[in-house]
């Protein structure tokens, strides 16, 4: 059976834990930025006329590259979680510590805030995009197709990445992961966003709600604008 480790603070602020968090951080800021970044990209190459099916597929592709490279340049340090939701994942599975997952989910959030902060900057104040329901849909949906889709990504992690055991199937993990988050994106977007990630989605409504009139930004990933 596996057993749900605490752990301490002390084991979760020696040398290669904080090389962890820093690691985390970094490659949840990288990702955070590219993914978010071609929605704006996108945004800005249509005048904000709205997401329409070759939109959509950019940005799924552009998530998926980005966790990919986030995931394979983390893996060897962190993990490569970059997910609060993968954390905890591996938390429950007693794969790592639970006070060790909360400064991860510390580093993640910091990340996903400190690449939209830039997000806005670089872009002269634009709103970041933040997640919603898509027309037609209730809250009740919107939770159910973000469960169905943050367990697929959990449980690909767990499938390539989670187990050294697994010897050369890990070295796919990346692969794997940017792959589903893409896929998911595909077939979740237009509805609910297809966040899958609390560190982005918390990053972008912070800065979103701290900033900006997000009143006019509406659901990125949502085809009703087309």
């Amino acid at each position: 059976m596996v057993k749900i480790a605490i752990g301490s603070i002390g084991d979760s602020f020696t040398h290669g834990s904080l090389k962890c968090y820093l690691a985390e951080f970094i490659a949840t800021l990288l990702f955070v930025f590219a993914g978010v970044g071609s929605a704006i990209a996108f945004n800005n190459l249509t005048a904000d006329a709205g997401l329409d099916p070759a939109g959509l597929v950019a940005i799924a592709v552009a998530h998926a590259f980005a966790l990919f490279v986030g995931v394979s340049i983390a893996a060897n340090i962190s993990g490569g979680h970059l997910n609060p939701a993968v954390t905890f994942g591996l938390a429950v599975g007693g794969h790592i510590t639970l006070i060790t997952g909360f400064f991860y989910w510390i580093a993640q959030l910091l990340g996903a805030t400190v690449a939209s902060f830039l997000l806005i900057f670089v872009n002269g104040g634009k709103a970041v995009p933040i997640h919603g329901v898509g027309a037609g849909l209730g809250a009740a949906e919107g939770v159910v197709f973000e469960i169905i889709i943050t367990f697929a990504l959990v449980y690909t992690f767990y499938a390539t990445a989670a187990d050294p055991k697994k010897g050369s199937l890990g070295t796919i993990a990346p692969i794997a992961i940017g792959f589903i988050v893409g896929a998911n994106i595909l077939a979740a977007g237009p509805f609910s966003g297809g966040s899958m990630n609390p560190a982005r989605h918390s990053g972008q409504l912070l800065l979103a709600e701290t900033f900006l009139d997000t009143g006019s930004t509406g659901l990125v990933l949502s085809l009703e604008e087309a």
